[in-house]
Protein backbone atom coordinates (compact mmCIF):
# COMPACT_ATOMS: atom_id res chain seq x y z
CA UNK A 1 0.00 0.00 0.00
CA UNK A 2 1.49 3.28 -0.80
CA UNK A 3 1.11 6.51 1.06
CA UNK A 4 -0.97 7.85 -0.83
CA UNK A 5 -3.65 5.20 -1.00
CA UNK A 6 -2.74 4.70 2.93
CA UNK A 7 -3.82 8.58 3.64
CA UNK A 8 -7.18 8.50 1.30
CA UNK A 9 -9.61 6.26 2.90
CA UNK A 10 -11.39 3.61 1.29
CA UNK A 11 -14.14 2.03 3.62
CA UNK A 12 -15.87 -1.59 4.35
CA UNK A 13 -18.73 -1.79 6.14
CA UNK A 14 -19.36 -4.99 7.57
CA UNK A 15 -22.99 -5.88 9.32
CA UNK A 16 -25.13 -9.18 9.19
CA UNK A 17 -28.07 -8.24 6.80
CA UNK A 18 -29.49 -5.31 5.37
CA UNK A 19 -33.38 -5.70 6.24
CA UNK A 20 -34.57 -2.76 8.08
CA UNK A 21 -33.40 -1.10 11.32
CA UNK A 22 -31.52 1.73 12.87
CA UNK A 23 -28.04 -0.44 11.79
CA UNK A 24 -29.12 -0.84 8.04
CA UNK A 25 -30.49 2.61 7.47
CA UNK A 26 -26.93 3.97 9.27
CA UNK A 27 -24.98 2.01 6.90
CA UNK A 28 -26.71 3.08 3.76
CA UNK A 29 -26.52 7.04 4.94
CA UNK A 30 -23.13 6.35 5.38
CA UNK A 31 -22.41 4.72 2.27
CA UNK A 32 -24.38 7.40 0.17
CA UNK A 33 -22.46 9.43 1.90
CA UNK A 34 -19.03 8.35 0.99
CA UNK A 35 -20.09 7.88 -2.71
CA UNK A 36 -21.35 11.82 -2.83
CA UNK A 37 -18.29 12.61 -1.24
CA UNK A 38 -16.54 10.43 -3.74
CA UNK A 39 -14.59 8.15 -1.47
CA UNK A 40 -14.91 4.49 -2.29
CA UNK A 41 -16.71 2.17 -0.68
CA UNK A 42 -18.21 -1.14 -0.32
CA UNK A 43 -20.30 -3.05 2.15
CA UNK A 44 -20.27 -6.46 3.10
CA UNK A 45 -23.13 -8.54 4.70
CA UNK A 46 -25.87 -11.75 4.17
CA UNK A 47 -27.95 -9.58 2.28
CA UNK A 48 -31.89 -7.34 2.36
CA UNK A 49 -33.71 -5.50 0.93
CA UNK A 50 -31.43 -2.40 1.15
CA UNK A 51 -29.70 -3.93 -0.90
CA UNK A 52 -30.88 -2.49 -3.70
CA UNK A 53 -30.15 1.06 -2.42
CA UNK A 54 -26.97 0.20 -2.70
CA UNK A 55 -27.26 -0.89 -6.12
CA UNK A 56 -28.68 2.44 -6.95
CA UNK A 57 -25.29 4.16 -5.12
CA UNK A 58 -23.33 2.12 -7.09
CA UNK A 59 -21.91 1.23 -4.17
CA UNK A 60 -20.56 -2.89 -4.46
CA UNK A 61 -22.02 -5.50 -1.66
CA UNK A 62 -20.66 -8.48 -1.02
CA UNK A 63 -23.14 -11.03 0.16
CA UNK A 64 -21.54 -13.64 2.75
CA UNK A 65 -23.77 -15.40 5.67
CA UNK A 66 -22.18 -12.81 8.10
CA UNK A 67 -25.25 -13.37 10.64
CA UNK A 68 -24.08 -16.59 11.78
CA UNK A 69 -22.34 -17.48 15.06
CA UNK A 70 -20.83 -20.39 14.00
CA UNK A 71 -17.22 -19.89 14.35
CA UNK A 72 -15.87 -22.28 11.57
CA UNK A 73 -18.79 -20.02 9.53
CA UNK A 74 -17.07 -16.95 10.99
CA UNK A 75 -13.46 -17.92 9.97
CA UNK A 76 -14.07 -19.08 6.84
CA UNK A 77 -16.09 -15.46 6.28
CA UNK A 78 -13.23 -13.79 7.34
CA UNK A 79 -10.86 -15.59 4.99
CA UNK A 80 -13.42 -14.50 2.11
CA UNK A 81 -13.13 -10.58 3.43
CA UNK A 82 -9.36 -10.59 3.72
CA UNK A 83 -9.54 -11.70 -0.05
CA UNK A 84 -11.65 -8.84 -0.86
CA UNK A 85 -10.21 -6.05 0.97
CA UNK A 86 -7.25 -7.14 -0.82
CA UNK A 87 -8.39 -7.09 -4.11
CA UNK A 88 -10.50 -3.73 -3.80
CA UNK A 89 -7.61 -1.71 -2.30
CA UNK A 90 -10.15 -0.99 1.48
CA UNK A 91 -7.70 0.35 3.87
CA UNK A 92 -10.73 0.66 6.67
CA UNK A 93 -12.96 -2.31 7.82
CA UNK A 94 -15.81 -0.51 9.98
CA UNK A 95 -17.85 -3.37 12.07
CA UNK A 96 -21.32 -2.33 13.17
CA UNK A 97 -23.04 -5.58 14.91
CA UNK A 98 -21.04 -8.88 17.04
CA UNK A 99 -20.88 -11.61 15.07
CA UNK A 100 -19.63 -10.24 12.04
CA UNK A 101 -16.92 -7.82 13.69
CA UNK A 102 -15.26 -11.52 14.82
CA UNK A 103 -14.99 -12.13 10.88
CA UNK A 104 -13.97 -8.64 10.49
CA UNK A 105 -11.51 -7.90 12.87
CA UNK A 106 -9.73 -11.80 11.55
CA UNK A 107 -10.10 -10.42 8.28
CA UNK A 108 -8.55 -6.84 9.06
CA UNK A 109 -5.36 -8.63 10.72
CA UNK A 110 -4.88 -10.90 8.11
CA UNK A 111 -4.90 -7.80 5.56
CA UNK A 112 -3.69 -5.85 7.80
CA UNK A 113 -5.69 -2.90 7.45
CA UNK A 114 -7.26 -0.16 10.14
CA UNK A 115 -10.15 -1.43 11.68
CA UNK A 116 -12.64 -0.03 14.01
CA UNK A 117 -16.40 0.17 15.16
CA UNK A 118 -19.70 1.18 15.79
CA UNK A 119 -20.96 -0.20 19.56
CA UNK A 120 -24.64 0.46 18.71
CA UNK A 121 -26.26 -0.92 21.99
CA UNK A 122 -25.94 -2.00 25.65
CA UNK A 123 -25.15 -5.69 24.60
CA UNK A 124 -26.72 -8.22 27.33
CA UNK A 125 -23.87 -9.12 29.23
CA UNK A 126 -25.26 -12.58 30.13
CA UNK A 127 -25.20 -14.50 33.37
CA UNK A 128 -22.16 -13.43 35.47
CA UNK A 129 -21.16 -11.11 32.61
CA UNK A 130 -20.24 -14.78 30.75
CA UNK A 131 -21.05 -12.69 26.95
CA UNK A 132 -18.53 -9.95 28.08
CA UNK A 133 -15.80 -11.82 26.05
CA UNK A 134 -18.30 -12.10 22.74
CA UNK A 135 -19.19 -8.18 23.10
CA UNK A 136 -15.94 -7.15 23.90
CA UNK A 137 -14.82 -7.48 20.29
CA UNK A 138 -16.47 -4.13 19.46
CA UNK A 139 -14.29 -2.47 21.69
CA UNK A 140 -10.95 -3.76 19.87
CA UNK A 141 -11.37 -0.76 17.18
CA UNK A 142 -8.62 1.36 16.83
CA UNK A 143 -12.11 3.88 16.87
CA UNK A 144 -15.09 2.77 18.20
CA UNK A 145 -17.65 5.09 17.82
CA UNK A 146 -20.46 5.88 20.36
CA UNK A 147 -23.87 6.50 19.39
CA UNK A 148 -24.60 8.54 22.96
CA UNK A 149 -23.01 9.52 26.61
CA UNK A 150 -25.00 6.67 27.56
CA UNK A 151 -23.61 3.49 25.09
CA UNK A 152 -19.98 5.71 25.97
CA UNK A 153 -20.75 5.35 29.70
CA UNK A 154 -21.87 1.46 29.45
CA UNK A 155 -18.80 0.80 27.07
CA UNK A 156 -16.20 2.13 29.69
CA UNK A 157 -17.85 1.09 32.59
CA UNK A 158 -18.10 -2.95 31.26
CA UNK A 159 -15.50 -2.94 29.03
CA UNK A 160 -11.98 -0.97 30.25
CA UNK A 161 -12.07 0.62 26.95
CA UNK A 162 -9.80 3.26 26.52
CA UNK A 163 -11.54 7.01 26.31
CA UNK A 164 -8.91 8.16 24.08
CA UNK A 165 -9.97 5.93 21.36
CA UNK A 166 -13.99 6.59 21.90
CA UNK A 167 -15.86 9.13 19.34
CA UNK A 168 -19.10 10.29 19.89
CA UNK A 169 -21.46 10.45 16.92
CA UNK A 170 -24.95 10.55 17.62
CA UNK A 171 -27.63 8.92 15.71
CA UNK A 172 -29.76 10.98 13.65
CA UNK A 173 -32.92 12.40 12.13
CA UNK A 174 -34.10 12.70 8.41
CA UNK A 175 -34.88 16.32 8.54
CA UNK A 176 -35.81 16.56 5.10
CA UNK A 177 -38.38 13.62 6.20
CA UNK A 178 -39.18 14.76 9.51
CA UNK A 179 -40.48 17.94 8.31
CA UNK A 180 -43.87 19.69 9.24
CA UNK A 181 -43.49 21.61 5.86
CA UNK A 182 -43.54 18.37 3.31
CA UNK A 183 -46.50 16.66 4.91
CA UNK A 184 -49.19 17.52 2.27
CA UNK A 185 -52.87 17.74 3.63
CA UNK A 186 -53.72 14.42 1.84
CA UNK A 187 -51.75 12.73 3.91
CA UNK A 188 -53.24 14.37 7.20
CA UNK A 189 -56.49 13.63 6.27
CA UNK A 190 -54.89 10.27 5.76
CA UNK A 191 -53.97 10.19 9.14
CA UNK A 192 -56.81 11.60 10.45
CA UNK A 193 -58.96 8.91 9.61
CA UNK A 194 -56.81 6.22 9.96
CA UNK A 195 -56.12 6.93 13.35
CA UNK A 196 -59.67 7.96 14.26
CA UNK A 197 -57.97 11.28 15.34
CA UNK A 198 -60.85 13.75 17.03
CA UNK A 199 -61.27 17.68 15.97
CA UNK A 200 -61.62 18.38 19.50
CA UNK A 201 -59.46 16.75 21.82
CA UNK A 202 -55.41 16.95 21.78
CA UNK A 203 -53.61 13.76 20.63
CA UNK A 204 -50.79 12.13 22.70
CA UNK A 205 -48.94 9.14 20.84
CA UNK A 206 -46.41 6.79 21.57
CA UNK A 207 -44.70 5.27 18.15
CA UNK A 208 -42.61 1.73 18.77
CA UNK A 209 -42.53 -1.40 18.66
CA UNK A 210 -45.01 -3.18 21.22
CA UNK A 211 -42.79 -5.09 23.63
CA UNK A 212 -42.86 -4.26 27.51
CA UNK A 213 -39.16 -2.37 27.54
CA UNK A 214 -40.88 0.13 25.44
CA UNK A 215 -43.24 1.18 28.17
CA UNK A 216 -46.75 0.81 26.71
CA UNK A 217 -47.90 -0.60 29.75
CA UNK A 218 -46.44 2.47 31.55
CA UNK A 219 -48.30 4.56 29.75
CA UNK A 220 -51.86 3.08 30.37
CA UNK A 221 -50.95 3.40 33.68
CA UNK A 222 -50.02 7.06 33.79
CA UNK A 223 -53.14 8.02 31.25
CA UNK A 224 -54.86 6.43 34.20
CA UNK A 225 -53.37 8.70 37.09
CA UNK A 226 -53.50 12.13 34.54
CA UNK A 227 -55.67 15.06 35.86
CA UNK A 228 -56.52 16.17 32.45
CA UNK A 229 -59.14 14.15 30.87
CA UNK A 230 -59.39 15.45 27.83
CA UNK A 231 -57.32 13.69 25.41
CA UNK A 232 -56.93 10.84 23.30
CA UNK A 233 -54.19 8.37 22.55
CA UNK A 234 -52.82 6.76 19.88
CA UNK A 235 -50.37 3.71 20.78
CA UNK A 236 -49.10 2.08 17.15
CA UNK A 237 -46.60 -0.03 16.24
CA UNK A 238 -45.81 -3.47 15.12
CA UNK A 239 -46.39 -5.86 17.86
CA UNK A 240 -44.19 -9.04 16.26
CA UNK A 241 -46.47 -11.68 17.96
CA UNK A 242 -45.75 -11.00 21.11
CA UNK A 243 -49.88 -11.49 21.76
CA UNK A 244 -49.55 -11.74 25.41
CA UNK A 245 -48.50 -8.34 26.09
CA UNK A 246 -50.59 -7.00 23.61
CA UNK A 247 -53.49 -9.06 25.53
CA UNK A 248 -52.04 -7.45 28.75
CA UNK A 249 -52.17 -3.41 27.86
CA UNK A 250 -55.80 -3.66 26.15
CA UNK A 251 -56.34 -4.93 29.69
CA UNK A 252 -55.22 -2.45 31.28
CA UNK A 253 -56.95 -0.33 29.27
CA UNK A 254 -60.15 -2.08 30.52
CA UNK A 255 -59.57 -2.23 34.31
CA UNK A 256 -58.91 1.94 34.04
CA UNK A 257 -61.90 2.46 31.81
CA UNK A 258 -59.74 3.99 28.81
CA UNK A 259 -60.67 2.29 26.03
CA UNK A 260 -62.75 5.44 24.56
CA UNK A 261 -59.40 7.18 25.04
CA UNK A 262 -56.92 5.13 23.66
CA UNK A 263 -56.89 3.99 19.86
CA UNK A 264 -54.19 0.54 19.15
CA UNK A 265 -52.77 -0.02 15.94
CA UNK A 266 -50.38 -1.75 14.24
CA UNK A 267 -47.36 -0.61 12.27
CA UNK A 268 -46.89 2.67 11.23
CA UNK A 269 -46.54 3.61 7.45
CA UNK A 270 -46.53 7.22 7.59
CA UNK A 271 -44.96 8.37 10.96
CA UNK A 272 -44.94 12.19 9.38
CA UNK A 273 -48.51 11.81 9.09
CA UNK A 274 -49.08 10.37 12.30
CA UNK A 275 -46.84 12.91 14.25
CA UNK A 276 -48.08 16.20 12.42
CA UNK A 277 -51.87 15.16 13.61
CA UNK A 278 -50.73 14.78 17.19
CA UNK A 279 -49.82 17.46 19.92
CA UNK A 280 -47.57 15.46 22.20
CA UNK A 281 -44.96 12.52 20.98
CA UNK A 282 -43.95 9.86 23.65
CA UNK A 283 -40.83 8.05 24.67
CA UNK A 284 -41.94 5.90 27.20
CA UNK A 285 -38.76 3.36 27.57
CA UNK A 286 -38.28 2.07 31.12
CA UNK A 287 -34.83 0.37 30.14
CA UNK A 288 -32.33 3.05 28.32
CA UNK A 289 -32.65 3.64 24.90
CA UNK A 290 -29.18 3.69 23.00
CA UNK A 291 -30.28 6.87 20.84
CA UNK A 292 -33.98 7.00 21.03
CA UNK A 293 -34.60 8.45 17.82
CA UNK A 294 -38.22 8.97 18.29
CA UNK A 295 -37.67 11.50 20.27
CA UNK A 296 -35.46 13.49 18.07
CA UNK A 297 -37.84 12.87 15.11
CA UNK A 298 -40.57 14.30 17.57
CA UNK A 299 -38.29 17.49 17.62
CA UNK A 300 -37.85 17.77 13.95
CA UNK A 301 -41.66 17.55 13.51
CA UNK A 302 -41.78 20.79 16.05
CA UNK A 303 -44.03 18.34 18.66
CA UNK A 304 -43.76 18.86 22.32
CA UNK A 305 -41.94 15.63 23.05
CA UNK A 306 -42.00 13.83 26.67
CA UNK A 307 -39.46 11.22 27.39
CA UNK A 308 -37.92 9.10 30.09
CA UNK A 309 -34.82 10.24 31.66
CA UNK A 310 -32.74 7.53 30.62
CA UNK A 311 -30.44 6.40 28.13
CA UNK A 312 -30.26 8.43 24.73
CA UNK A 313 -32.75 10.88 25.72
CA UNK A 314 -30.35 12.47 28.09
CA UNK A 315 -28.34 13.58 25.26
CA UNK A 316 -31.27 14.98 22.84
CA UNK A 317 -33.62 16.69 25.68
CA UNK A 318 -33.13 19.31 27.85
CA UNK A 319 -36.20 19.35 30.64
CA UNK A 320 -38.67 22.07 29.77
CA UNK A 321 -36.70 23.73 27.08
CA UNK A 322 -37.04 21.45 24.01
CA UNK A 323 -39.07 18.96 26.09
CA UNK A 324 -40.40 16.84 29.05
CA UNK A 325 -38.66 14.13 31.28
CA UNK A 326 -39.81 12.37 33.53
CA UNK A 327 -38.92 9.63 35.70
CA UNK A 328 -38.81 6.41 34.15
CA UNK A 329 -40.50 3.69 35.21
CA UNK A 330 -42.73 5.95 37.04
CA UNK A 331 -46.49 6.45 36.18
CA UNK A 332 -47.05 9.09 38.58
CA UNK A 333 -43.94 10.73 37.11
CA UNK A 334 -45.49 10.24 33.42
CA UNK A 335 -48.77 11.48 34.13
CA UNK A 336 -47.46 14.67 35.78
CA UNK A 337 -45.56 15.35 32.34
CA UNK A 338 -48.32 14.52 29.99
CA UNK A 339 -50.40 17.42 32.49
CA UNK A 340 -47.71 19.48 32.25
CA UNK A 341 -47.88 19.33 28.27
CA UNK A 342 -51.73 19.47 28.01
CA UNK A 343 -51.58 22.65 30.07
CA UNK A 344 -49.05 24.94 27.82
CA UNK A 345 -50.21 27.73 26.63
CA UNK A 346 -49.89 28.66 22.72
CA UNK A 347 -47.24 30.93 23.31
CA UNK A 348 -44.95 28.38 25.36
CA UNK A 349 -45.80 25.53 22.92
CA UNK A 350 -44.35 27.62 20.40
CA UNK A 351 -41.72 28.54 21.89
CA UNK A 352 -40.83 24.79 22.94
CA UNK A 353 -41.44 23.52 19.17
CA UNK A 354 -39.12 26.33 18.10
CA UNK A 355 -36.34 25.00 20.33
CA UNK A 356 -37.05 21.90 19.27
CA UNK A 357 -36.81 22.11 15.97
CA UNK A 358 -33.71 23.70 16.47
CA UNK A 359 -31.78 20.89 18.54
CA UNK A 360 -32.79 18.69 15.64
CA UNK A 361 -31.37 20.76 13.00
CA UNK A 362 -28.33 22.16 14.97
CA UNK A 363 -27.43 18.78 16.33
CA UNK A 364 -28.85 15.73 15.63
CA UNK A 365 -29.03 15.77 11.35
CA UNK A 366 -27.77 12.88 8.92
CA UNK A 367 -25.46 15.35 7.60
CA UNK A 368 -24.37 16.06 10.85
CA UNK A 369 -23.62 12.16 11.66
CA UNK A 370 -21.98 11.58 8.33
CA UNK A 371 -19.42 14.19 8.38
CA UNK A 372 -18.09 13.03 12.36
CA UNK A 373 -17.97 9.13 11.08
CA UNK A 374 -16.29 10.46 7.60
CA UNK A 375 -13.95 12.52 9.83
CA UNK A 376 -13.18 9.32 11.71
CA UNK A 377 -12.41 7.51 9.07
CA UNK A 378 -9.81 10.24 7.89
CA UNK A 379 -8.07 10.58 11.06
CA UNK A 380 -7.65 6.52 10.92
CA UNK A 381 -6.38 6.45 7.48
CA UNK A 382 -3.83 9.03 8.42
CA UNK A 383 -2.18 6.39 11.27
CA UNK A 384 0.48 3.92 10.98
CA UNK A 385 -1.07 0.67 11.62
CA UNK A 386 0.05 -0.71 14.95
Amino acid sequence: MTKKQASEPVILQVLPELEMGGVELGTIEIASELQKQGIKNFVASQGGRLVNDLNKMGVPHLTLPLKTKNIFKMRKNADALAKFIKENGINIVHARSRAPAWSAYWAAKKAGVHYMTTFHGTYGLGPWGIKKVYNKIMTYGERVIVISNHIKNHVLKNYAADENKLRLVHRCVDVEKFNPDLVSQQRVIKATNEYNIPEDKPVITLIGRVTRWKGQHLLVEALSKMKNKNYYCVIAGDDQGRVNYVKEIRDLAQKYRLKNRIGFYGKVLDPQALMQVSNVILSTAIEPEAFGRISVEGQAMGKIVVASNIGGSLDTIKDGVNGKLFDSGNPYSLAAALDWALTLNEEEKQKIAKAAQKNAKDNFTKQIMCDKTIAVYRELAAEKLK
